[in-house]
């Protein structure tokens, strides 16, 4: 831990009220069923809220009329609160600015912030600390930037972030790495923690498996499915062409697509243009996302880039092959049920790897998931301590090397 570190923490907390409960401000885009968003609300759910209470910043482009989103009603029904700042633009620079100046002026109840949209974190926390907020964390949750002037502003602001917070996290070495940079990395300044999941609601049951797949109507139909986004990240037009050329091996291949989006209309009307529509369901958004992991046989993510994804998590936890792009993070592979390919590859030898590998025996890999450090349980007493300012090394995997 750095000196400078250490001593802004404890010279943060001394001094400060600690009264119960504390409040953690999460800093994020939304509270929509994303990555991010469902391991802070699986850590959230863990939390003694006696003791430690969650609040969530989310930003929007306007900031008089907000809509509810999906984690909304839980957030509220856990005693939490949702703030809205402006959505950052780069053009709206300083009324943004004044506008988190305005929200820390006003809100001095938060002992610590932690910023997982690092794309504007460079501003949002020096401004949290000079506000008074006694620690501040930048969290680094993925590995890559979307293409064009948004991963060109977003790299820019995020420059110097380490020197900016008094914690760096990271889901990853490849985020940390990303977001970071390679030299705080090698200066030990990074702490390195998994995205856990609540491992026992992922874990693999025959009968669950049956339940499931009768309720959706499938019998001995060959399973693929996918948790994610429709954007750019998640590469769905490729994953669609995979499973078009599965299909052109296995006729009674079905595909389950969770999740919701900008671009899901385009990959509807592609799957109408590769003759695959009658195959694929579009699921939606989904709170029981374990009811539809355990009616799979199969699980596919060929992401441009990720973090640490959580879904891969989910997946292994239920007992699933994967077959995963390698340009994923190889921290995610906590069991031998997971490949990597290139997406470089030809859609066919994705197909091919899939059609290989469809024949197993689904088990029960709770264990393997808590003895890799992927039990959100375990990972929620860590961070409790650290919240309370008890220890500053009780979370993650150690300092990145």
């Amino acid at each position: 831990m750095r000196n400078r570190e250490r001593n802004a923490r404890r010279e943060g907390w001394e001094g400060q009220s600690m009264e119960k409960p504390i409040h953690v401000l999460h800093v994020l885009g939304g509270v929509s069923l994303g990555g991010a968003e469902s391991r802070i609300m699986d850590l959230y759910r863990q939390m003694d809220r006696e003791e430690i209470q969650f609040d969530f910043l989310v930003h929007q482009s306007d900031v008089s009329v907000r809509k509810s989103e999906f984690y909304d009603e839980e957030i509220h029904a856990m005693g939490g609160h949702i703030y809205v700042l402006p959505k950052f633009k780069v053009y709206n620079y300083f009324a943004y600015r004044k506008a988190v100046k305005a929200f820390f002026a006003s809100h001095r109840e938060f002992r610590v912030v932690q910023g997982h949209m690092t794309s504007t974190a460079g501003i949002y926390l020096p401004i949290a600390k000079r506000a008074g907020v006694p620690v501040a964390v930048a969290h680094a949750r993925n590995a890559g930037v979307v293409k064009g002037l948004k991963g060109l502003a977003t790299r820019f602001f995020r420059r110097g972030l380490a020197k900016k917070a008094d914690y760096c996290f990271a889901c990853s070495h490849l985020a940390g790495q990303d977001v970071f940079g390679e030299a705080a990395m090698k200066a030990g300044q990074v702490k390195i923690i998994y995205n856990a999941i609540d491992v026992g609601r992922f874990t693999y049951d025959e009968s669950a498996h049956q339940e499931a797949r009768a309720q959706l109507g499938l019998s001995g139909e060959l399973v693929l499915g996918h948790v994610g986004r429709f954007q750019y990240q998640k590469n769905h037009p490729y994953l669609l062409e995979v499973f078009a050329a599965v299909r052109e091996k296995r006729k009674d291949a079905v595909l389950l697509l969770l999740g919701d989006g900008e671009d899901r209309h385009a990959m509807e009307e592609k799957c109408r243009q590769l003759g695959i529509d009658g195959s694929v369901r579009f699921m939606g958004n989904r709170k029981d996302a374990e009811r539809f992991y355990q009616a799979m046989d199969f699980f596919l993510l060929p992401s441009f880039f990720e973090g640490l994804p959580g879904v891969l998590v989910e997946a292994q936890a239920a007992g699933l092959r994967c077959l995963v792009s390698d340009t994923v993070t190889k921290e995610a592979k906590a069991t031998d049920l997971v490949t990597y390919l290139s997406i470089e590859e030809p859609p066919a030898r994705w197909a091919e790897e899939i059609i290989r590998q469809a024949d197993y025996a689904r088990r029960d890999t709770a264990q393997e998931l808590r003895e890799a450090g992927f039990d959100v349980r375990t990972q929620a007493q860590g961070y409790r301590r650290f919240y309370l300012g008890e220890d500053d090394a009780c979370i993650g995997s150690g300092a990145a090397q």
